[in-house]
């Protein structure tokens, strides 16, 4: 690396742009400012952190069910983080669009990838288009007041299937089942809550491939299950199989072992007449079920009437096998939760196949395999979507590690200036957010829930609301830019 100011000097420090601002992108630049080259004061870095939303948090805001117990701890260690002042925030700058890889390294020494995976992976089976068929990410985003998609979600089912056994497929499958006003005390926009409230449902059905022992999901969101009220979790003894590779997996693994225990004794409560339970709304969990089909009928054509699956039976390796077995359930709306999958960026190397960006620990590599320089990948677009938080920070510290054992052999960025992008941006026209404007939607979200309590609560139903969130792209904006007011 050479330059007539030494990179990394207090005169011209390191300067990484961080693509992406949910947790592996935080956690990234986190990382790099806390490492032992800049605590002993050998490097200084200066880090922007950009996002094509006009808020922090990623997925954490847009990905996770708003009744999480975990969420508010997360956000907290988030915002500490940024609440710093030595990492800035560019939102609602969308990379490919906004600004280019050649404006960032014009700009930046190093860029670091953390956009994640938001759409749902494909469950290629006959009738997934039927009218009725749904991503269940897709159904989160709305859930979760994404910016971009329609604030109207069609919920006119009475039976529902949901298909997965991972922490998204319960999410999806307990906010289907739970009743609006219960929703009240989390933060669900307004129309999140209306939609809900009009749901007919009565009946929610969880379907896994495999057994009890290998279920994805965790403990905590397991036990969240239980909490709704007038909703009645409901199980089925001829899915209770365990082999020998499900006993080991009880007696390794702690987790399964205590999921296995809260089904089981789930069970074992359970009425034999499933008639004396009194409930409104029914949660069943299948497992040893495969999909095979969705199909619709002949009084509504094009529309899910039903859904086909194939018994199946644990194979002695953690898998499951076909038994030749079909059953069938009438549901009118289906909801797939097998996992999400990345997205291409734009001039960047993309495995089509796992949906990550091709890297050897986090260096982005080309096309030959050869490591670009400069460019590196952290979080689910890295790895896949897998992982909990613990495997995010993990996956950051490994990337960080590189881009720093990297650092004499970066390109040097052309236009380094702390101001430059700022007036790039301005040149575009494009009405990037920070993380003051943040503080100041943070407080307006807050605000309109504490109005809401103070009016009484919400909707006739008195609770305490600790925020509402803003849905509209352009409201968020213009909150955070100038503090107007927003029209929810």
């Amino acid at each position: 690396m050479s330059s007539s100011t030494s990179v990394g000097s207090a005169e011209r420090p390191l300067r990484v742009a961080v693509v992406g601002s949910g947790p592996a992108g935080v956690y990234a630049a986190d990382i790099l400012t806390k490492s032992e080259a800049v605590k002993s004061g050998e490097l200084t870095v200066s880090i922007d952190l950009f996002d094509r939303y006009p808020a922090p948090y990623g997925l954490i805001r847009y990905g996770v069910a708003p009744d999480h117990p975990r969420i508010k701890g997360i956000v907290n260690a988030l915002h500490k983080v940024l609440d710093r002042g030595d990492i800035r925030f560019f939102g609602n700058v969308d990379y490919g669009t906004d600004i280019s890889i050649e404006d960032l390294r014009t700009h930046y020494d190093a860029v670091i990838f953390a956009t994640g995976a938001i759409k749902d992976a494909d469950l290629n089976i006959p009738g997934i288009e039927l009218d009725g068929s749904y991503g269940g990410a897709d159904f989160v985003s709305w859930y979760d007041g994404h910016p971009d998609v329609s604030r109207e979600w069609p919920l006119d089912a009475k039976e529902i299937a949901v298909i997965g056994n991972g922490n998204v497929a319960l999410d999806v499958a307990r906010v289907l089942s739970k009743h609006a006003d219960d929703l009240l005390v989390s933060e669900i926009p307004d129309n999140v809550y209306a939609g809900l409230k009009n749901s007919p449902v009565t009946d929610v059905h969880v379907f896994g491939r495999r057994g009890p022992a290998q279920v994805k999901f965790t403990p905590l969101e397991l036990r969240e299950l239980s909490h709704s009220k007038d909703v009645d979790i409901i199980l089925y003894a001829e899915d209770f199989e365990f082999d020998e590779e499900s006993d080991r997996q009880i007696q390794s693994n702690n987790q399964t072992k205590t999921m296995v225990g809260t089904l089981t004794n789930w069970i074992a409560e359970q009425p034999e007449d499933l008639a004396e339970l009194q409930a409104s709304r029914r949660l069943h969990l299948h497992f040893l079920h495969s999909p095979v089909e969705i199909y619709d009928d002949a009084e509504t054509p094009g529309k899910v009437a039903g859904m086909k699956f194939e018994r199946t039976e644990l194979d002695g390796t953690g898998n499951a096998r076909g038994t030749g077995e079909f059953v069938d359930y009438p549901v009118q709306a289906v909801y797939r939760a097998i996992g999400y999958f990345g997205s291409a960026l734009p001039e960047i190397e993309f495995d089509h196949k796992k949906g990550v960006v091709p890297n050897d620990g986090g260096r982005v590599l080309d096309a030959a395999g050869t490591h670009v320089p400069g460019i590196y990948a952290t979080g689910w677009i890295k790895r896949g979507p897998v992982g909990l938080i613990g495997h995010t920070k993990g996956d950051a510290l490994e990337t960080v590690t590189y881009l720093l054992e990297d650092r004499e052999n970066l390109p040097v960025a052309a236009i380094p200036e702390a101001d430059a992008v700022v007036d790039l941006l301005d040149a575009r026209g494009v009405k990037f957010t920070s993380w003051e404007g943040w503080l100041a939607l943070d407080a307006h979200e807050l605000a309109l829930g504490a109005a809401a309590t103070e009016a009484g609560g919400s909707h006739g139903v008195e609770v305490k609301r600790e925020r509402i969130k803003v849905v509209p792209r352009e409201d968020m904006v213009a909150i955070s830019r100038d503090g107007v007011t927003a029209t929810v």
